[in-house]
Order: structure tokens, then sequence, then C-alpha cells
């Protein structure tokens, strides 16, 4: 392995905690065992320290007041415990020693001068042979300028911190060993719901998309994240299925184009074909072919500019925002309407909300395109003057209200639309062209603004178009932040709103 690219191996979640609670623990006791140990043994010394301070001389180890014992006898004077007792001489020279017992005794120079101990203060000291020790204490003796050192040997305080580091570190031993254990059982149960986060994800990820996360307690911080990770879930399965709806409506536009431009290309070039096999027809049969060229080439050219537009539209087109009085284009719009109806149909302008007595039409103003906007109701009109029976009564009806169930802008039931309602309450102004044809069924109002659909596919453009005015007229009103709505039912006619925003515009402008 080179050097400078080894790298640690990171280690789970699971055993950082272990190790990590583990080794907090651990230095917790040691911390508290060593705290003890220093405790008792600083307690031990004292004790000894004790002992040593209060220690005082007997008698009889001074036969005569002005020499010190050289070898005292063995029973002429007992010293209490094992203290041993040192002389020194005036001049400084080790005299003799006090006191018995097996152990050796604690070891000291011969003279003062190597003493190398303060006098009143207490010092640790080697014994003579072995791994003992002695605490001593150089102190002045009862003949003038004589001194004495008294000892206490510390086998025993040295036996009870042996024991106490040897039960102390089994202890710990067991602690850790413990801790471990039960640090894994608490960080598994703790990190229970991260586990089962990670086993529904790995089920996502195998395909099971309409999976959720577990555990969405918003007190705790895995319910918080599932819950976050499942709405994301949520909006990524949305864009997954809009992209899926997207990708088929794409494929289904670009196959219904095809269809729609096979019919004329095909009769272009049947007709061709004709003329250049049989160049000596007669000129009445040469002028209907020709005929049917010219027709067929402008149903084509219709065609690829209605693509065009809905291209257009499709990559947010900028509007004109010039004031425009919805009441004068519907008027024109009528007008063109009656003119194109030729007597078949009645076309009536009329207030929105009729059923009012004494209503009155009167200026509706906003703000938009107003070539786009009459194009959109043109395209209205023209959709109810083909799809309804001669005769039929068609009534366009302009006016202001708010959104609402009944009056336009929102959902309810038997209402379709391409975008979502608008807020309820909203002030909106109405474009709406009501026939009293046949209506149409639940399952083709769902479908009625779609791209090329039509409701009687047998329907050249001559007769009925080819499905694409209604969605060029939805992605208009979209384009003025309204919406294109249906209201229908067989046998009820249709009722197609254009609900757009109210706005206010500058008068003086």
């Amino acid at each position: 392995m080179i050097a400078g690219q080894w790298t640690r191996r990171p280690r789970s979640l699971r055993g950082r905690l272990v190790w990590g609670v583990t080794l907090l623990a651990a230095a917790a006791v040691l911390t508290a065992q060593s705290t003890g140990v220093l405790v008792l043994h600083s307690w031990l010394l004292n004790r000894v320290d004790q002992q040593l301070a209060e220690f005082i001389l007997p008698d009889q180890a001074f036969a005569d007041r002005d020499a010190l014992p050289s070898r005292p006898a063995p029973d002429s004077v007992t010293l209490p415990s094992d203290f041993r007792v040192t002389f020194y001489s005036a001049s400084g020279e080790e005299r003799g020693t006090l006191g018995g017992g097996q152990k050796p005794g604690p070891k000291l120079p011969r003279s003062t001068s190597e003493l190398h101990l303060r006098e009143g203060r207490q010092a640790t000291v080697p014994a003579e042979s072995g791994d003992g020790h002695w605490r001593v204490l150089w102190k002045d003796g009862p003949v003038q300028r004589t001194t004495f050192v008294v000892a206490l040997p510390l086998d025993t305080a040295d036996e009870v911190m042996s024991k106490l580091l040897a039960l102390n570190a089994g202890i710990l031993a067991a602690a850790v060993v413990g801790l471990i254990a039960v640090g894994r059982w608490v960080v598994r149960l703790g990190l229970l719901p991260l586990t089962r986060m990670e086993n529904t994800a790995q089920d996502i990820r195998a395909g099971h998309l309409s999976l959720r996360l577990p555990d969405t307690d918003p007190r705790t911080e895995t319910g918080r994240l599932s819950t976050v990770l499942n709405d994301m879930l949520e909006r990524l399965q949305q864009a997954l299925q809009q992209r899926e709806f997207s990708e088929a409506r794409l494929r289904r536009f670009v196959a219904d184009a095809g269809h729609e431009l096979r019919t004329p290309l095909t009769s272009i070039q049947g007709f061709a074909q004709l003329a250049l096999r049989h160049p000596d027809r007669p000129a009445a049969q040469r002028r209907e072919a020709d005929e049917q060229v010219a027709r067929n080439a402008e149903r084509m050219n219709l065609l690829v500019d209605d693509l065009l537009l809905l291209a257009r539209l499709d990559q947010e087109p900028t509007y004109r925002t010039d004031p425009v009085d919805l009441l004068s284009l519907a008027a024109d719009a009528v007008s063109a309407a009656a003119v194109r109806a030729g007597g078949e149909h009645r076309v009536t302008l009329s207030p929105l909300d009729e059923q009012v007595e004494d209503a009155e039409l009167d200026v509706v103003e906003t703000v938009g395109d107003p070539d786009r906007l009459l194009q959109v109701v043109n395209n209205l009109l023209s959709n109810a003057l083909v799809h309804t029976p001669p005769a039929t009564p068609v009534d366009v009806r302009v006016g202001t209200t708010r959104a609402g169930a009944e009056t336009g802008g929102t959902d309810r039931p038997g209402r379709t639309s391409a975008f979502p309602p608008l807020v309820e309450g909203t002030p909106v102004c109405v474009i709406a062209v009501v026939d009293q044809g046949p209506g149409l069924s639940p399952e083709e109002a769902e479908r009625v603004f779609e791209r090329f659909y039509r409701v009687d596919p047998s329907r050249s453009r001559d007769h009925g178009g080819s499905g694409l005015g209604l969605a060029i007229a939805t992605a208009i009103a979209q384009g003025h932040g309204g919406r294109l709505e249906l209201d229908t039912a067989p046998g009820e006619g249709c009722t197609f709103r254009l609900v757009l925003p109210l706005v206010e515009t500058d008068r003086s402008a």
C-alpha cells in the first residue's frame, strides 16, 4: 500500500456507539477506582504517620542517662507493635537499635550526615532486604544532642493496596465485559427504527415504490427523519408518475400528429401519382384533382400551424398585458360565429347571472393578450357550433363573480378541467359558452381537453377538426393565470367556462 493512501476503515454507527459508551463508562469506573485507591493509600499513610508522631520512647531504653545502650538485652525494653528505633550519638554515629521481629528492618545509614531526613517529617525508606518499605521519623533523644529514628513497617498498607488493586482490576474487567454486552443490546434496541428504515429502503430500491418508512413519531429524531423522507419519496413517486405520463402523452401526441398528417399526405401523394400516370386526363378531372390537392394541403397547413402554436405555448410564451374588455371581445366572437352559423344556430350574448331580474350586460375589464383570449372564445364557439345539432341555441355569457362551486373556478362533481382549481372566493371574470346540445358522458368529459382527442373519431377537420382546439384554449387560459373548465352531463348540454383572475386596470392609461 502506498504511503499516504491508507485510509482507516469506517466503523458502523452501532460499533462506534457501543465502543464509545464502553470507553466512557470504563474511564468513569477507572477514575472512581483510582480516586478510591489514592484516598485509601493516603489514609493508611496518615494512620502510620500519626502513630509515629505519637510514639514516646520508653524510659527503660536508657539505663544510664549519660550513655546510649549499645546492645540492649532482648527483654530489657518492650516497644509497642512493630516499632523499630535506631539511636544516634551526639557525634552522629549509630549506637544501636531497639525493637524485634523477624522482618528486615529499615535501611538506614550509619551516621546522621547520610540520613537525608528532616527532623519531625515522616519519610518512606526501603527495607534492608526484600521489597518491603518502612515509614520513618527522625526525633530528638532524651539525652542531650542525641537523636533517634523511629520506624513502622508498611507491609499491612502495601498488602491492603495490592488486594484492592487486584479487586479493582477484576471489577474493571467485569464492568467492561458487561458494558459491551449490555451496550450492544441497548444500542441495537435504540437503532431498531433505523434498521426498519434500512429494510424498507432496500425494498423501495428493489422496486416497491409504494412503500413508506415506518416510525413517524414527531417526538423522536428517527420519526421526524422518516416523515421528511416519506414526503421526499411521495414527491419522487409523483415526479416519476408525471414523467411517465408526460412520456406517454408525448408518444401519443407524436402518433396522433403522424396519423393526422398522414391522411392529407396520402391524398396528395395519390393525386400526384394519378397525374403522373394519366397525363392526358380530361380537364374536369384534372381540375377536381387539383382542388383536392389544394384542400388537403390547406388542411395539412392548418394542422401544422396548430402544432407549432401548441409548441410555442408549451414553451411558456410571453403574453401581452394590455387592458382587455371581455364584453367587447365576446361580442366580436358572437358576431363572427353568427356569420359562420349561417342561420343554423342562434348565437346570443347575455350577462353571466341571467337568473337575476333586470340583469344587464356590463363592461368586464381585465389584463391580458386580447388576440389570444379572442382565439379561446372563437374555439369554444366553433366547438359548440360543430358538435351540436342544427337549430341548437348557443349562449355566450360574460360577467364577474367569485370562484365557487356554482359560479366556476373550483372543482365539483360533474366538472372537469386540465388544471387545479382557484382559491374559493377569488374575484374572477368569466366568459361562458353554453349550448343545449346532447352533452357528454363522464368518460368523454374527462378526456375532452387532451390533444387530438375527438368525441367522434370519424370526424375530419372539415367536420370537427383534429382535436387541438380545446388543447390550445386550455394552454392560453393557463398562461393568463386562469383555467378552462367544462360542466356537462348526457342530455344537459355543455358549458365551457373561461375563468380568469379579476385584475384591476388603469383607466387613466
